[in-house]
């Protein structure tokens, strides 16, 4: 990128800064008080026509006959909803991902040192337990407003590369600072059951990484008591050797820490709960579990937690439309969504999380899924809040509006599960923010985009190949994420209006975060228009090779 642009690109970002600081009051005031709403406490009934004040944070008072200080900041409450703060039980916001490379192109940083490669349980392959999201939390992710504006106010995040990963951290979507953010670390082991190399390195299948992650308990178990009868009287005992992976393990367990494990599948959480027991898991938790309704009365029996994955399974895109498919793959596309319900009706606790998905207003379009499958509109939303908390250890700051508790609210205009409802404000820690949305052509949309676009960008340096996936609502609400030499970017205020779009994303430039908005026309396979970013403008053009695309509506 030229000088120039750079130089215009740090102007941007300093005038950004100065808008947003001058944006926000420099005293904020002490108390809020949201009057006369409808408030879904999460814990209890509904209260009609009721008053939440906030105070340093907390909750100071909810209910129908609570005293206003003179000095809060009132905000009038009629014909709006009061929810607990949203939680994702389980999500990498905040955590460094892996970038795309391209082809050809020499990877970043300085070369990596060879490895030898691992031959037995005792090199401690795809291993660092020891790792807390917290440690590693970077505050400026965008995707944390992007959540929040969606009404999410807390989110498990984890590590997620290796077979014992790290461990996970209850965060908050708002904080200048990884102190101001952190509610809980560490909080969670993650485990997963994926294999890191080939057959000519340990573990080379799943069977060898079942083995490994058994070998790795039993190891923290011996160590544990090893310790502790060295530390009892070290002399004349001989002292027990140092593995980070060892203490690590062996400390979450200690401290009652859940153990997550991975189980989708029937299959996969029989086999779940058998690792469990063989290992002598005290306190654990299986995600994925989509296909919990084969099994959610066994789910009961071994009283466990659960978190569904919202990535609701679906028909690959790359696959040959004409290739028929299984009965088996059909039906569990169907019936996944009424999972939560039969989880419910089995009373096996449960909570969502977003495993993946990149717009999190579609989080609440699944659950809505859930819902039209069965799932009470209750159980829903405490499956979103409270039961996330219960099932995170935080129910004691969060997950319901209890006085007492940390001031995680979200205001909307209606209920929280229906497509049209919009979110008005949200309070983490007691910090008010407003969401905004941009102003939209209000024309019906002809045409639909979703489906994967080549896009080709005419930038001063030459041509970029750019790939874009996208998905529409009937409304003409864009979503999906952008795939750059930058990177792989959210899309956000994404919307088709006749012939007629646009959308935009973030790009991280040195130290700026910096919005691309993409716009102009689409005609059945084929779009063009300008790219838009820091002040600079681009022309692109693209194609949707897919032709089965119909029409929206």
């Amino acid at each position: 990128m030229p000088g120039g642009a750079v130089s215009k690109l740090l102007r941007l970002g300093v005038l950004v800064a100065l808008v947003a600081a001058a944006a926000v009051p420099q005293n904020p005031p002490p108390y809020f008080a949201v009057r006369g709403a409808r408030i879904v406490t999460g814990s209890g009934p509904v209260i009609e026509n009721g008053t939440v004040v906030i105070a340093n944070g907390l909750i100071a008072a909810v209910g129908t006959d609570v005293v206003i200080p003179p000095e809060a900041w009132v905000i009038e409450g009629q014909g709006l909803t009061v929810y607990p703060g949203l939680i994702d039980a389980l999500t990498d916001l905040g955590l460094p991902t892996a970038q795309p490379q391209r082809p050809g192109q020499p990877p970043a940083g300085p070369p990596a040192q060879p490895q030898r490669l691992a031959q037995g349980p005792e090199d401690r392959p795809a291993s660092t337990p020891w790792e807390v999201a917290a440690d590693a939390l970077n505050p400026e992710d965008r995707r944390f407003e992007s959540w929040r504006n969606a009404g999410f106010t807390a989110v498990l995040t984890t590590p997620q590369q290796g077979i014992f990963p790290g461990q996970g951290a209850v965060v908050n979507t708002a904080g200048a600072r990884t102190s101001e953010m952190v509610v809980q670390a560490p909080a969670t082991l993650h485990i997963t059951f994926r294999s890191p190399g080939g057959f000519r390195e340990f573990p080379g299948s799943l069977m060898g990484t079942l083995a490994y992650i058994k070998q790795v308990f039993l190891d923290a178990e011996h160590y544990g008591r090893a310790s502790a009868v060295y530390e009892r009287n070290p002399r004349g005992v001989k002292r027990p050797g140092y593995d980070r992976t060892e203490r690590a393990v062996y400390e979450a367990l200690a401290a009652g820490r859940p153990v997550f494990l991975p189980a989708n599948t029937a299959v996969e959480i029989h086999r779940a709960l058998h690792i469990a027991r063989q290992i002598g898991l005290r306190k654990y938790v299986l995600y994925g579990v989509q296909q919990g309704y084969e099994v959610a009365g066994t789910l009961a029996e071994a009283k466990v937690p659960v978190l569904v994955s919202l990535r609701w399974p679906e028909r690959d895109r790359e696959a040959d439309p004409e290739a028929p498919e299984s009965l088996r793959s059909l039906r569990f596309r169907d019936r996944a969504p009424s999972t939560p319900a039969a989880l419910h009706r089995a009373g096996v606790p449960f909570a969502f999380y977003s495993d993946g998905i990149t717009n999190p207003r579609d989080l609440l379009k699944n659950v809505a899924k859930a819902v039209e499958a069965g799932l009470p509109r209750e159980a829903a939303l405490r499956a979103l809040t409270l039961h996330a908390a219960e099932i995170l250890g935080v129910a004691d700051r969060l997950g319901s509006i209890e006085a007492g508790k940390m001031a995680n609210l979200v205001v909307t205009d209606g209920d929280l599960l229906d497509e049209k409802t919009k979110v008005k404000l949200v309070f983490v820690d007691g910090r008010r923010f407003e969401v905004r949305e941009s102003a939209r052509p209000a024309e019906p949309p002809r045409g639909n985009l979703s489906g994967r676009w080549s896009l080709t960008v005419n930038t001063p340096q030459g041509s970029q190949q750019v790939t874009a996936e996208l998905s529409m609502a009937p409304d003409g609400t864009l979503s999906g994420t952008v795939t750059s030499p930058m990177g792989t970017a959210t899309v956000s205020h994404g919307w088709l209006s006749g012939n007629q779009f646009s959308f935009t994303i973030s790009l991280s430039m040195g130290p700026q975060q910096v919005e691309a908005t993409f716009s102009g026309t689409v005609e059945g396979n084929r779009m063009s228009g300008t790219v838009s970013f820091g002040g600079l403008t681009a022309e692109f053009t693209g194609t949707r090779p897919d032709t089965s695309v119909g029409s929206a509506g």
